[in-house]
C-alpha cells in the first residue's frame, strides 16, 4: 500500500503540481494507512461429521421374546446364549447371558441342530423329551432372525448373527393320544369276550335252537346281560377319559358331604337288600363341607360303597364313617367285613382293567374300570385314597381330602 501511495506522489509531481502539496497529501494517507485496523477474518471451523452409532437390535428382540409364554432362547453365531425369556427360566432354570447352550441342553441332537443352522443359514426343527422335574415332550426349532438391517459388529470385527431357538410344549398332545392307544387297546381287549358271546348265541339262534323257545329264552337273556355289560365298560371308558382330560383343573364348588352321603346310601339300599348287606352311616352334626364336584363326588362314594357290599357281602355289614376333626383333615371311611384283599394286591387296585380275581369280578358284573375312576377323581380334587385291608378281617378304604 505504502509503495502505491509512493508511486502516486511521484506521478503528481511529475504533472508539475507543488511538491509540498504533494507531500502534505502524501503524508496524509500513510497516516490513514497505518493507523487503519485489519478487519479480522472469522476462523473457519473444519466440519465434523458424527457417525451414527451402530443397530443392535437385541434389546428389541428381546423385549419381544420376553412377552411370549413358550420357552424362547437368542443364540449368538457360536451358540452362545445371549438372551432367555422368563417361560425359559421356568422351564429349564436360568442361564447367564454369555455361557454356551450345551451348560444347560446337553442332549446331542439339540446341539447337533443348532451347529447345523449356523452352518447353513437354514431353520431346523425335532422333537426332544425333558424327563425332569417331570415329563414334558417339545417341538424344538431354531431359525436365523431375519433383522432387516447389517449384522452387528463384534470386537474382532466379524459380523454378529442371532438365531432364535424355540421350545413348543406338545406334552398334553401326546398324552391324549396315549389315552386314545390306551383307550383302543382295552376297549378291544374287554369288548372281544362278550362280543365273541354274542356271536356264538346268533350263530346258535339261527341254526340248532331255531326251533326251540326255551333255549331262544335262554340264551336272549344271556346275550342281554353280555350287551349290558358292553354298554357298562364303555361308559366307564368314556368317563375315564373324560376325567383326564380335565385333571389339572380342580374344582371350586364347596359340596357338603353329609346329605351327600345320605344320597347315596339311598340309592344303594336296593342293591344291598339284594345281597343281604346292611348299609350303616355314622355322620357327624352339622354340615361338613369340602370343594369338590357334587356329581363326581357321588360317583366316588357310590364306586367304593356298591363294591363294598359285593365283594365284602360274606360279613353282612358296610359301616361309613363321615370324620371331620377341628384340626383335622376331612375323612369319608368304607369299611367291610368280607375276606379282604391280599397285601400285593393292594398297590395295583386302582390300575385299569386290574381285578384280584377276574373270575369274581365279572362275575359280579364289574369293569375293572371303578377304581380308576375313583382315582381320577380324586386326583382332580386334590384328595387321597387310603386302602388298608387284612385277609380274613375285611377292608377299609379312606378318602382323605
Amino acid at each position: 500500500m505504502l509503495l502505491l501511495l509512493t508511486l502516486l506522489a511521484s506521478l503528481a509531481l511529475l504533472a508539475g503540481m507543488d511538491w509540498p502539496g504533494v507531500l502534505i497529501g502524501w503524508l496524509l494517507l500513510v497516516l490513514v494507512v497505518v493507523g487503519r485496523r485489519p478487519v479480522p477474518v472469522p476462523a473457519v471451523e473444519p466440519e465434523v461429521i458424527e457417525e451414527e452409532p451402530a443397530f443392535d437390535p437385541l434389546p428389541q428382540v428381546a423385549a419381544t421374546l420376553g412377552a411370549l409364554d413358550i420357552p424362547a432362547f437368542v443364540l449368538g453365531s457360536d451358540a452362545t446364549v445371549l438372551f432367555q425369556n422368563k417361560a425359559g427360566e421356568k422351564a429349564f432354570g436360568a442361564l447367564p447371558a454369555g455361557s454356551h447352550l450345551s451348560a444347560r441342553l446337553r442332549s446331542p441332537g439339540i446341539l447337533d441342530m443348532v451347529r447345523e443352522t449356523i452352518a447353513t443359514d437354514e431353520p431346523n426343527q425335532i422333537e426332544h423329551s425333558e424327563r425332569l422335574p417331570s415329563e414334558r415332550v417339545y417341538t424344538l426349532r431354531v431359525a436365523p432372525i431375519d433383522l432387516g438391517q447389517p449384522p452387528r459388529r463384534v470386537a474382532e470385527g466379524e459380523a454378529q448373527k442371532f438365531y432364535l431357538l424355540s421350545f413348543r410344549d406338545i406334552s398334553e398332545l401326546r398324552r391324549i393320544d396315549r389315552m386314545r392307544s390306551d383307550f383302543v387297546a382295552n376297549a378291544s381287549h374287554e369288548l372281544r369276550t362278550p362280543l365273541a358271546s354274542l356271536r356264538g348265541f346268533i350263530e346258535t339262534l339261527q341254526g340248532p335252537a331255531r326251533s326251540d323257545p326255551a333255549a331262544q329264552e335262554r340264551f336272549l337273556g344271556i346275550m342281554f346281560d353280555q350287551a349290558t355289560r358292553m354298554s357298562r365298560l364303555v361308559d366307564d371308558l368314556m368317563s375315564l377319559s373324560r376325567l383326564e382330560l380335565k385333571s389339572h383343573i380342580a374344582p371350586d364348588q364347596t359340596v357338603d358331604l353329609r346329605p351327600l352321603i345320605g344320597h347315596v346310601r339311598d340309592s344303594l339300599v336296593p342293591l344291598a337288600d339284594d345281597l343281604g348287606v346292611e348299609i350303616r352311616t355314622h355322620l357327624p352334626e352339622g354340615k361338613v363341607e369340602v370343594l369338590g364336584d357334587r356329581d363326581e363326588l357321588v360317583q366316588v362314594f357310590e364306586n367304593l360303597i356298591e363294591n363294598a357290599c359285593k365283594y365284602g357281602q360274606e360279613g353282612k355289614v358296610v359301616d361309613v364313617y363321615l370324620k371331620n376333626g377341628t384340626a383335622e383333615p376331612v375323612e369319608v371311611s368304607i369299611v367291610d367285613q368280607g375276606p379282604g384283599i391280599p397285601a400285593e394286591h393292594v398297590p395295583r387296585l386302582t390300575e385299569r382293567f386290574y381285578r384280584v380275581s377276574v373270575a369274581d369280578s365279572r362275575s359280579k358284573k364289574g369293569t375293572g374300570l371303578g377304581l380308576a375312576i375313583v382315582k381320577h377323581i380324586l386326583t382332580r380334587h386334590r384328595a387321597r385314597l387310603i386302602v388298608k385291608s387284612e385277609v380274613g378281617k375285611g377292608s377299609e378304604f379312606t378318602v382323605r381330602f
